[in-house]
């Protein structure tokens, strides 16, 4: 029986002997008709694996390690019996391939686990958790791949539910980056403690480490579907963001009565207009300024006035150029006394201005926590 792996560099089941010239020895003296060279024929995964060798030779990068485990042991498997492979069958086979590309006019996700991750956002998170649970987690793509994409605090909550070697494999899987504002989201001995056990973990089997990263996946798929992205907290700051300095003020006091440590929580979260010297860099001032609605802010600066609104009022004059701080302070002085509401009104929306462009990117508040620790 033919055995269609063995090709050799120059086999005669390669070749038809149809009618073909004739060649010559010197002198003139015919020896044989020179056979026409065809391609051989290859299968499916043999052709596969002759573009995978090709496209590697040539430096692609190709993300075999996404392919179902199964698929990439035989294509391995077939790799290693090839041998070797004429060049008439390589570029069949290449020229193959670049008409199958041609002819591609739409790719698909492969699997369920691809198909969710396009529709991610698309779908109700309801439908995503119970197709995901159908499924069933070993269906749906490379677990760390799924912890890697969650928030540093999501992956806070799971190292410091998990054992202390757990979170250091968790840790070590991550990119540095993700890695260090993990760390900066646990308390400090705990982040000792899981910092240090990375150094027990230079003989954990990839079994192993395939093991706790299939038990996390499993653990992000039982968690229930929450109504608000948003934590508490944030909600009820970003509430009182928006409200009047005296409402804000009777709600404050009111949650320290009821719950202190909820209050306090919030209380990360409030960025009103008398926080913006501790949470905006003088730097990006003149960027607020630019973008700001020029009547609002001459409304705001008019009204701060006492105390540290108008510590407010100089920080940000101060930080513009010496003719935009000169021009406002004609306007503000042209202004004259300002009702208390629409001075409120005004402060409130400096602060959401300042609060979007957080939010798109243009400029990063200071923490006050790492400030204070500085």
């Amino acid at each position: 029986m033919q055995d269609d792996n063995a090709l050799m560099p120059f086999d005669a089941e390669m070749f038809d002997f149809d009618d073909a010239p004739a060649v010559t020895r010197m002198g003139g003296q015919p020896v044989a008709d020179a056979p026409r060279r065809v391609p051989r024929q290859l299968s499916n995964l043999e052709k596969a694996a002759v573009v995978v060798r090709l496209l590697l030779n040539a430096g692609a990068e190709i993300p075999l390690e996404e392919l179902p485990e199964e698929l990439q042991a035989r294509l391995t498997k077939q790799m290693g019996q090839m041998g070797l492979v004429d060049r008439i069958t390589l570029d069949a086979v290449a020229e193959e391939f670049a008409e199958a590309l041609d002819g591609i006019g739409l790719s698909f996700p492969h699997g369920l686990a691809g198909a969710l991750s396009a529709m991610d956002g698309k779908i109700a998170a309801t439908t995503a958790a119970r197709l995901r649970r159908e499924a069933g987690v070993r269906q749906m793509g490379d677990p760390w791949q799924r912890l890697r994409a969650l928030p540093p605090e999501e992956l806070a909550e799971i190292a410091q539910a998990e054992s202390t070697e757990v979170a250091a494999v968790l840790l070590s899987k991550l990119d540095t980056a993700k890695a260090a504002a993990l760390l900066g989201q646990l308390p400090g001995p705990v982040a000792r403690r899981i910092t240090y056990a990375i150094s027990q973990t230079g003989r954990v089997t990839p079994e192993a480490v395939d093991r706790i990263g299939w038990s996390l996946a499993a653990q992000l798929d039982a968690r229930p579907i929450l109504a608000f992205a948003d934590r508490p907290e944030k909600r009820v700051g970003n509430i009182l963001n928006q409200s009047a300095p005296a409402t804000r003020d009777q709600m404050m006091s009111a949650l320290d009565e009821e719950d202190a440590t909820f209050a306090s929580s919030v209380r990360k979260v409030l960025f009103t207009f008398t926080d913006i010297p501790a949470r905006l860099s003088p730097r990006d001032v003149p960027a607020v300024v630019r973008v700001a609605d020029q009547d609002q802010l001459i409304l705001a600066l008019a009204a701060a006035t006492e105390g540290d609104e108008a510590a407010v009022a100089e920080f940000l004059l101060a930080n513009m150029s010496t003719r935009m701080a000169d021009n406002l302070r004609d306007e503000i002085r042209d202004k004259g006394k300002v009702k208390r509401s629409e001075g409120e009104a005004a402060m409130t929306a400096l602060v959401g201005v300042i609060r979007g462009l957080a939010d798109d990117g243009t400029l990063q508040l200071i923490d006050p926590d790492e400030d204070s620790e500085d």
